[in-house]
């Protein structure tokens, strides 16, 4: 889930009803508090008054998304966008690819004199530096963990510091060189985990005050395919509570190019750390944004997988329909090789299908971009870093053509993730341990919680229906292109292509008065990541603006 940096409200915009669907919202009576009170009791559920004047809004929204759902005719045949699935995980792990993605031709660097400028280097250029044993695992790790103490709390981007971990996992990385073995391009690299992937040994604490002492017994399988490919975990980054926003316990992830700034969410460390320098890329996780969002304020390189891409077996649930993992990095072959080492079947999450990923992809000459020319006039102060990003698309050969996106009520079917969400944190509701989240009032978790209680299970299907007849069309819109570019946080592409399950690339292109990033997000077909990754690639190889740093880290 986003947070707007700005203000510290959701980026959700579900308020907005055409004159028809307004019309249809019309015809409800009032609602009375003593209707929340008789609905409540017929679920079994008691709410403090204050708690039901939060909810009072919220509710009424919710009943206008259900006249706009309504607006849409669905016939007896269409099911919904979710289907039973008889048969359990596998329990065997299927066979993975026997090696690792091959690093892209490019000179074999030399170590710097100044240590420090290794901060900023993309994977790719680390890697050829400690295969080629001119730098230890272990110097790079102390690098990291020197800069994730020192920085860590300026940007509060940090939960738990994994030091003794990380040095062990350093050590093993040179012992394994030393005697030749290399895993591949991860080999020995540092890491940091959005602190809602399960961690064996450290705590696991969603970012919640609930949950700050959890403790869970076993490794996400991010974790340790992760660690498999030698990867070097230095610490559990922080996330805004429960996967919403930039505000955890502790207090506000700052983005490192403006510290008045938040990072957005909910994958804000993971954003800032890496962007700062502090650690060689991050995982973060994205349900509605949070993997696009935290790119966009912090100038990384983000990926969000097709849904059903990468297992989230260790991973918080917050809505088992929309959840998926993916790295936020320096630049889009970094993502290529984390994406490559995490993806894939794993027996303990029934979603993830194996699909191949062919990188490099083919080249960019000649592929069809569509440009959703409505999404782009809402862009406002950030219009010419645009249009000279589109530019720069027809400069390398690839032809634009306009685009619109599939015309449904789109916001209305985010009742979907409010649904979910509640059952998934169903305990934390009844208990009233929703009490001790940092964020309280109308636009916050608990009140969200509360009030998606009261959502009927029909409206929820209903909801899910139109979601399938979105995918649908879709579908049939990536017949007329191959990718669609569109800005990364304006406008109704973020949600759609979250409900739809399709890859996108979030990637730096300038930058806002406020010396915070723009960013523009690549949108593929389903489990076409590697047309995405390489178009953004051929963009960053002609320009410079991944590579820029944030002047107070360097």
């Amino acid at each position: 889930m986003t947070q707007r940096a700005d203000d510290g409200k959701d980026n959700v915009k579900d308020d907005g009803i055409d004159d028809v669907q307004a019309g249809a919202a019309a015809n409800f009576a009032p609602l009375t508090d003593g209707e929340i009170v008789a609905a409540l009791a017929l679920i079994g559920l008691e709410y403090t008054p204050e708690e039901r004047g939060y909810a009072e809004n919220r509710l009424k929204r919710h009943r206008d998304h259900y006249a706009q759902l309504r607006t849409v005719e669905l016939q007896n045949h269409e099911g919904p966008a979710f289907r039973f699935d008889a048969q359990l995980p596998a329990p065997a792990v299927p066979a993975r690819a026997a090696r690792p993605l091959s690093l892209l031709p490019a000179p074999m660097p030399s170590r710097p004199d100044r240590l420090e400028d290794l901060a900023f280097w993309p994977i790719s250029q680390l890697a050829r530096l400690v295969h080629s044993r001119q730098m230890t695992s272990r110097e790079l790790t102390e690098l990291y963990l020197d800069r994730l103490q020192a920085h860590g709390g300026t940007l509060e981007c940090v939960i738990t510091l994994a030091a003794d971990q990380a040095r062990a996992q350093a050590a093993q990385a040179d012992a394994e060189l030393a005697q030749g073995q290399w895993r591949g391009p991860l080999h020995g690299i540092p890491w940091g985990a959005k602190d809602l992937l399960a961690t064996r040994g450290l705590p696991t604490t969603w970012g919640a005050p609930p949950f700050r002492e959890q403790m869970i017994d076993l490794d996400a399988t991010v974790v340790t395919r992760l660690r498999e490919a030698g990867a070097v975990l230095t610490a559990k980054l922080t996330m805004g509570s429960l996967a919403w926003g930039d505000v955890w316990f502790g207090g506000r992830t700052r983005s490192p190019w403006n510290l008045e700034e938040g990072s957005s969410g909910s994958s804000a460390g993971s954003g800032a750390a890496t962007a700062a320098g502090l650690v060689g890329f991050g995982i973060g996780t994205e349900t509605f944004g949070s993997i696009v969002s935290p790119s966009n304020q912090c100038g990384t390189t983000g990926l969000r997988p097709t849904f059903g891409r990468v297992s989230r077996h260790g991973a918080m649930t917050l809505c088992w329909t929309l959840d998926k993992i993916g790295p936020l990095c320096r630049s889009a072959e970094d993502c290529a090789l984390v994406f490559d080492a995490i993806r894939g079947p794993d027996g303990k999450d029934a979603t993830v299908e194996n699909h191949p990923f062919e990188w490099p992809a083919r080249g960019v000459q000649g592929l069809k971009v569509g440009v959703i020319e409505a999404d782009f006039e809402q862009a406002g102060e950030q219009a010419a870093q645009h249009q000279a990003a589109l530019a720069t698309l027809e400069q390398l050969g690839m032809e634009l053509v306009p685009l619109q996106l599939p015309d449904y009520p789109l916001e209305s079917m985010q009742i979907i993730l409010w649904a979910e969400a509640a059952a998934a944190f169903d305990d934390l509701t009844r208990s009233g341990r929703d009490d001790l989240l940092v964020r309280q009032g109308e636009e916050s978790w608990p009140n969200r919680f509360r009030v998606s209680r009261l959502i009927p299970a029909v409206e929820y299907i209903q909801a899910n229906r139109v979601r399938l007849k979105v995918m649908q069309a879709m579908a049939e819109l990536f017949e007329k292109v191959d990718l669609f570019v569109a800005p990364a946080v304006h406008g109704r592409n973020l949600w759609l292509t979250n409900a739809t399950g399709h890859p996108s690339v979030a990637f730096p292109h300038g930058f806002r008065p406020n010396r915070l990033p723009t960013t523009l997000t690549f949108t593929g077909k389903l489990f076409d990541e590697a047309t995405i990754l390489m178009a953004a690639k051929a963009f960053q190889d002609a320009t410079d603006f991944h590579l820029q740093k944030p002047p107070r880290f360097v």
